[in-house]
């Protein structure tokens, strides 16, 4: 088949090499524009646009794909189906309907759980012990076309978003392939795929800075949670404050539920500021902060931020 890949962020690389590798003709790339630098900001990295620049590949990268021009530029790419994993525009039933075998997409979330923009991130966020990838037949609403197929995956305990998010990308490899040979198939009639379940709906929308934000009433596992799921970005902060009204801002960069259960406090409050152990009281359990980064610094080893900086127990943690 001759197809069209949209797709613009790393979690998509994966499924597009193979579709390079494969007995389907890619005739092109359509990817987000990259913003232009702010000042010495660097241009953040493109590896989809540079494995298809590597592999001879036509790039387009529209402002909006379901503008008028847009559209006459991909009905001119004469493509039989849209592949379309990580790309970052709803599209609409007109942009749809210019495929003639309509579009297949590659989302990192067992369907219909977690639509939308984050969902790797929100099943880490939630405490899920499971996920997986869907490709689903695209229909003009979010998320929420027939699934082709799904794959299944443990989430680890330790793992966070950007370990799950390089196995997810593995694994869509062959779900897509399978979804292609079931396109192949495919008589252009009867019913594709598995209708979602609209009672089963959940969301992911796209992450914020302010959910970076610890709130200490939630329990140390909810915390540590959070921290493994907004990795890495907006990370987990929060603001160190001494009775004297000296403060600092952290990143929480690693964190684990401590075992100890002879110290009690307040939510926020440190309980223990030994030489390589800082335990922080939440709404339920300790949280041993492990390795920290102050603002402005780079992260680093609980041990070492002790030694540089003066925590007593008292001292208390907010936002």
């Amino acid at each position: 088949m001759r197809l069209l890949m949209m797709g613009t962020g790393p979690f998509a690389v994966p499924a597009f090499a193979s579709l390079l590798d494969s007995e389907h003709e890619v005739v092109a790339l359509v990817a987000r524009p990259v913003p232009p630098p702010k000042g010495r900001v660097k241009l953040p990295l493109a590896p989809m646009r540079d494995l298809a620049a590597q592999r001879g590949v036509r790039i387009l990268e529209p402002d909006d794909i379901n503008a008028e021009d847009s559209c006459r530029a991909l009905a001119a790419l004469d493509f039989q189906l849209l592949v379309a994993c990580d790309y970052g525009q709803i599209l609409k039933a007109g942009t749809l309907a210019i495929s003639p075998l309509g579009g297949i997409n590659l989302h990192a979330s067992l369907l219909p759980k977690y639509r939308g923009a984050a969902p790797i991130n929100w099943a880490i966020f939630h405490g899920d012990t499971e996920t997986g990838v869907s490709v689903i037949h695209m229909t003009a609403r979010l998320d929420s076309g027939p699934c082709l197929v799904q794959r299944r995956t443990a989430i680890g305990p330790d793992e966070d978003a950007v370990e799950l998010e390089r196995r997810l990308s593995e694994l869509g490899v062959a779900a897509v392939q399978e979804a292609l040979g079931q396109i192949e198939r495919w008589d252009g009639q009867s019913p594709l795929g598995t209708p979602q379940n609209p009672a089963a709906v959940t969301k992911a929308p796209r992450l914020k800075k302010t959910d970076g934000e610890v709130d200490w009433t939630r329990s140390a596992q909810q915390i540590a949670n959070q921290v493994r799921a907004l990795k890495p970005w907006p990370g987990t902060f929060s603001t160190w404050r001494r009775p004297q009204g000296e403060s600092l801002r952290l990143i929480l960069d690693h964190v684990s539920v401590a075992a100890d259960t002879d110290r009690t406090g307040q939510p926020g409050d440190v309980v223990l500021a030994g030489k390589s152990r800082l335990l922080v009281a939440t709404g339920g359990g300790l949280l041993s902060l492990d390795r920290v980064q102050p603002a402005g610094k780079r992260a680093m080893a609980v041990d070492e931020f002790l030694r540089g900086h003066g925590v007593t127990v008292g001292d208390r943690f907010s936002t």
